[in-house]
């Protein structure tokens, strides 16, 4: 399981010297593009092109890249985050929903609303969740083995 996982990516600001203002784009994920009057307007567009970023992509099921480097680096929202975070555990894991749900002792329909990026959740309760997800992994992890390793 992907612990380090950190929910910030950098970003490029590039002046439009056409039009003025800033061209923002993130080199992890290059879907996320956008553009504010000042860098100030910029990088909170940036935050919201982001968030669509990471959202959009626990919804069409892709993969979450982890960040390079850089500079300037632009953080998740905390509720994207730890949606995305529970995202990746579940994907790392390959479980079905129906399986987790069991495993999380809660309905499927639950489990549906903690992956659904635009469904309020709230943030104490996906925190919950991930842990008893990474503390079935450790337990996997530390269990004996009956033959040696080799």
């Amino acid at each position: 399981m992907n612990t380090n996982m950190t929910y910030e990516y950098p970003v490029l600001l590039t002046l439009d010297e056409v039009d003025g203002g800033y061209t923002v784009q993130f080199p992890d994920l290059p879907e996320a593009i956008t553009q504010g009057d000042s860098i100030e307007h910029a990088l909170q567009e940036a935050r919201d092109a982001l968030d669509e970023a990471i959202a959009n992509r626990i919804v069409t099921k892709q993969v979450i890249p982890s960040a390079s480097a850089g500079a300037c680096m632009v953080p998740v929202p905390a509720g994207t985050a730890l949606k995305a975070a529970f995202y990746s555990a579940v994907t790392e894991r390959k479980l079905s929903q129906v399986v987790l749900a069991a495993e999380l002792g809660v309905d499927e329909r639950e489990v549906r609303r903690l992956v659904d990026p635009y469904h309020p959740t709230k943030l104490n309760r996906i925190e919950e969740f991930l842990g008893i997800l990474h503390a079935r992994m450790f337990t996997k992890c530390l269990r004996p083995r009956r033959t040696p390793i080799k």
